[in-house]
């Protein structure tokens, strides 16, 4: 089986509908894909419609979070969960929450860059993401449209990065509360891209132990964002721990180059996923059928 269980649309900052992910998955050959939009739930609908025979869809999102160590700032860190009850209530609040906050830092971010003089304008960019949930990618392609620069990732070197005068933070979850929310909503919680150190400042071991303490489940080991020596490293942890491991490419269409299935998630770890999830299934069987 070839399954990955991390990808975005453009529900979030992806750049294909949940139905052209979900086709994409299919033509690369995967037997699984699991969409993890930011934040949201609002592309599961589409895509079990869209779902091509033979394709499983693993329900999930990426929660943003933060890491609060004693004595320095805080970091930022995400956190898959996967097969989590999407009406549970607290969890429910808090993703609404979160989607607030990116909103209005979008808009922030936006205004000081238009006082800078770029020619970004914020309600082109909320009509450009069609309803999606609007968050520095789409600034970062509206940027490109102007011709400011190259490239999204270019806009992520510069204008947009945690450097930049008109970088705005957001107030994102407490990563242990995070982990609670989706444990409570009968979820898989896995810390994504966890020493990803070509992103910036990541959390040492005690933090993932502490996450794991908290009910962590899985580490996301197999990652494009990690080097060799971090895999390995994790994998290790992991092991210690008791955590699952899984594999992913991270996939956001024309956003990023990497591929779809660029990275893959052992079968026996899925399926360790699929007996820990009890707030909702898979979405498989039959196209058109529910289950």
């Amino acid at each position: 089986m070839r399954i990955d269980l991390h990808t975005h649309s453009a529900v979030s900052d992806g750049t294909e509908s949940p139905a052209a992910l979900v086709a994409t998955a299919a033509a690369a050959g995967l037997d699984v894909v699991a969409l993890t939009d930011h934040d949201t739930t609002d592309g599961w609908a589409a895509a079990r419609a869209a779902r091509p025979a033979g394709l499983t869809v693993l329900p999930g999102l990426e929660l943003s979070c933060r890491w609060f160590p004693a004595d320095e700032p805080p970091v930022s860190v995400h956190l898959l969960a996967y097969l989590f009850d999407p009406a549970h209530p607290a969890l429910s609040a808090e993703l609404a929450r979160l989607r607030a906050e990116r909103l209005g830092r979008g808009e922030r971010i936006v205004t000081a860059l238009a006082a800078a003089g770029y020619p970004v304008v914020w309600e082109r960019i909320v009509e450009a993401s069609a309803g999606g949930v609007v968050g520095r990618p789409h600034v970062a392609r509206a940027l490109v449209e102007a011709g400011v620069v190259g490239s999204v990732d270019q806009a992520f070197a510069g204008l947009l990065s945690h450097r930049s005068p008109h970088y705005v933070a957001k107030a994102d979850t407490d990563v242990l509360e995070g982990i609670r929310l989706v444990r409570d909503a009968g979820g898989v919680p896995v810390f994504a891209h966890g020493l990803a150190t070509k992103r910036g400042r990541v959390v040492d071991d005690a933090a993932i132990e502490a996450m794991a303490g908290a009910g962590l489940l899985g580490l996301e080991v197999d990652h494009p964002d990690h080097s060799p020596a971090e895999r390995e490293h994790l994998r290790g942890l992991a092991g210690e721990l008791g955590l699952l491991t899984t594999g992913s490419s991270d996939h956001h269409g024309a956003n990023k180059t990497t591929p779809i299935g660029a990275c893959l998630t052992d079968p026996g770890q899925y399926e360790a996923i699929l007996a820990a999830g009890t707030g909702t299934a898979p979405f498989t069987g039959p196209v058109g059928v529910p289950g």
